[in-house]
């Protein structure tokens, strides 16, 4: 009888691409791969250490999964990815529960470890080696959508961020890998490709002709046969040129919409973030994309240590002057090993708590009038579902999961992952409404 395997993937996009891998090797391997941890023998929790209430959704998962060696049948209980790398010895010592740690370069080991744990043994993997393994991913997200993962690391720097110490030195991936795996995921039936990476253009940079390749990796995506929407996330505003920009532009397949994530705008909080690009020269960027008739998504930081209310009020007014499509934004987290952890001038959580909710609520009303603006325009949708009598879908302007949702009314029983055009006829502040255009 072959052995079961549950997982727990929690954090971000790349993070899933990683639990993917490790399915991939586990099936390769003869387990089974099950959807209940309940009804597993063994269960990794793959894990997200960016901010603090990411470690401790992630500790809560840990703790909840380790019930199961009492209430079923739960045999093994693994730790994987950022907060093992981190915090292995910690977690060794204080969940006794966990019958092995590996980090996020270690994928490679996955058997090994298994065969440690079943002899008695207590093993933890945290190296920093390789990071891309050829392997065939088992997919957790729906079978038409799919994440490509093409670097891995950052030396970007930012004094607020731990990827760094959690994943290491910039490293693109081989480009023909990218390629091949983006050829097998839509002969599988994937149409919705989404390059992610720590910094996604900068990709090709670290090759020795550095050069920029995501433009060439973007065209060559969607000239495959079969895939109908390419898409990018988590670009660098410095790294966003005009070839990228005419690419995205000129190519129907590639979604016309890029994340740029800025943190702030305030040139004073951009050097103690250690980000480049002084605000001038973000604007100037903000316009341009904006002149390739692209849809921007960006996330900010409230909070950060020494932020003023001056500095804060200059990023409400930023926000009301470019009027983003989308816009996430989080609190400061002080990460150990950070230099901004080390700020003195930290900034009270209420305070935090405070700028945030009058930021999102600001967002909220630009994004009301950014969706209001597309009445009565048609789109092409990827339909996800069916939930309280619509069907659910995305047009090229919706990224799955950290965007809103076009909800159809229609009688017609259409099939996850068939696309339709459809005329938005109403809207909320992120989510739109629309009918089948006949």
């Amino acid at each position: 009888m072959s052995v079961k395997v549950g997982m727990v993937s929690l954090g971000c996009s790349k993070n899933r691409v990683d639990s993917e891998v490790l399915l991939g090797i586990l099936r390769d391997n003869g387990y089974e791969i099950v959807s209940e941890p309940a009804e597993a023998d063994y269960v990794f929790v793959n894990t997200c250490g960016f901010i603090e209430p990411a470690k401790e959704e992630s500790i809560d998962a840990i703790f909840e999964m380790a019930e199961y060696k009492k209430t079923g049948r739960l045999k093994k209980l693994f730790v994987t990815g950022c907060l093992a790398q981190r915090y292995a010895d910690a977690l060794y010592d204080e969940i006794p529960e966990v019958d092995g740690f590996m980090g996020v370069s270690d994928y490679e080991r996955t058997i090994e470890m298994l065969k440690k744990a079943e002899e008695g043994e207590k093993p933890v993997f945290t190296c920093d080696g390789e990071r891309f393994l050829d392997t065939q991913r088992v997919l957790t997200t729906p079978p038409y959508t799919a994440y490509v993962k093409i670097s891995d690391g950052c030396d970007n720097k930012c004094t607020y961020c731990a990827i760094p110490l959690i994943r290491g030195a910039y490293r693109s991936r081989p480009y023909e890998d990218i390629l091949s795996e983006c050829r097998q995921l839509v002969h599988s039936g994937v149409k919705e490709l989404v390059f992610i990476a720590q910094d996604t253009s900068r990709y090709g940079n670290d090759f020795e002709e550095k050069t920029l390749l995501l433009p060439k990796l973007l065209k060559e995506a969607s000239e495959i046969e079969g895939v109908e929407w390419v898409r990018v996330l988590y670009c660098y505003p410095d790294t966003v040129t005009d070839e990228l920009l005419e690419t995205i532009r000129d190519n129907p397949k590639i979604c016309p919409y890029l994340d740029l994530p800025l943190q702030h705008i305030d040139d004073a909080m951009l050097k103690r973030m250690n980000r480049r690009g002084s605000s001038e020269h973000i604007k100037s960027i903000l316009r341009k994309v904006r002149s390739y008739g692209v849809f921007v998504r960006s996330t900010m930081i409230v909070g950060f240590p020494g932020e003023t209310n001056e500095q804060f009020e200059t990023l409400l007014d930023f926000i009301k002057e470019f009027r983003f499509d989308r816009l996430g934004a989080f609190t400061y987290s002080p990460e150990e090993g950070t230099p901004a952890a080390e700020f003195e001038d930290q900034i009270d959580e209420d305070v935090k708590q405070m700028r945030l909710d009058q930021l999102m609520l600001l967002q909220q009303e630009i994004s009301f009038e950014s969706n209001k603006a597309r009445i009565g325009k048609t789109a092409k949708v990827l339909i996800e579902g069916f939930e309280d009598g619509c069907c659910i879908g995305r047009s090229p302007l919706e990224a799955p999961e950290i965007d809103g949702v076009i909800k159809i009314e229609t009688d017609l029983e259409l099939q996850a992952g068939t696309f339709v055009t459809v005329r938005i006829t109403d809207c909320d502040a992120y989510d739109l409404m629309g009918v089948i255009e006949k």
